[in-house]
């Protein structure tokens, strides 16, 4: 199987990359879509040859989105619809975003049904979603959580803990799933075979963001103080839908502490 992948230098694409290369098949990492028109982006994906497109190039900073509109149209909305109008017979995957689900007014968990996005990049994503699914049904959404590694090149929930250094503040009104990367690139083998749809996908959990962190500071032995925070918006998620096809994420606090062992992060 040759696979395309887009956002090869990035913080999942570095990943699916890293892991994934030779064990999913060969992967190809396709030059930069930044401003690519239709033509660009055919002529990618005629000349990759590729059986699998996976995309995970993304303008994700919710600010930058927010203060750029037509920038994160064009790299959130009409790339992937450019790359669904390439794809043909081809599998296309594209990561969308648990942002969906941000104006929600019930606490959740939601289902892949339940969407009310509250930002212009919830916004785009769920266009794409709609627009890449209408094109081309055979193509998957991945609904993908805030993913954390150690990785300093972009924010993320582990850097953030590991960075603090008296206090940090989550919410006890707050909950989300977050992802360790690693199993995320794991899952591509089963991701590839799945029907086409949107998907909610990353870890599960019951407990609040504030518990998690309290928790996993002191797992770490990080001497800091766990504040709680003001209540924020759920991005609760359902995502036994995946679960079904044999995708199935550690907890989050348990995918918490395999990470912690895998860079041997615990304080001693």
């Amino acid at each position: 199987m040759k696979i395309l992948l887009t956002g090869s230098g990035g913080f999942v694409g570095h990943k699916i990359m890293e892991m994934c290369d030779r064990r999913l098949g060969r992967i190809i990492a396709s030059p930069s879509l930044r401003g690519a028109d239709p033509e660009t982006v055919r002529r990618i994906v005629e000349e990759s040859e590729a059986d699998v497109i996976l995309h995970t190039a993304a303008i994700s900073d919710i600010g930058q989105c927010q203060a750029d509109p037509a920038a994160s149209y064009h790299a959130n909305v009409l790339i992937p619809l450019y790359l669904a109008e390439a794809s043909k017979d081809r599998k296309l995957v594209c990561f969308s975003s648990d942002q969906v689900y941000s104006a929600c007014f019930d606490p959740g968990p939601y289902s892949e049904d339940n969407v009310r996005p509250g930002n212009i990049y919830a916004e785009h994503k769920l266009e794409m979603e709609k627009r890449v699914l209408d094109l081309l049904p055979s193509a998957v959404m991945l609904r993908a959580e805030w993913m954390y590694d150690l990785y300093d090149k972009r924010s993320n929930y582990l850097m953030n803990i590991l960075n603090a250094q008296d206090r940090i503040a989550f919410s006890s009104g707050q909950f989300r799933g977050i992802t360790y990367l690693r199993e995320v690139a794991e899952s591509m083998e089963k991701v590839v075979s799945l029907p086409g749809g949107a998907y909610n996908f990353g870890s599960e959990t019951t407990m609040s963001m504030y518990e998690i962190t309290r928790r996993f500071t002191e797992y770490l032995g990080k001497k800091i103080t766990v504040e709680d925070a003001p209540a924020r918006h759920n991005l609760w998620m359902d995502c036994s839908k995946a679960r079904r096809y044999g995708i199935d994420f550690s907890d989050v606090l348990v995918g918490l502490i395999k990470c912690a062992e895998d860079y041997h992060l615990r304080e001693e």
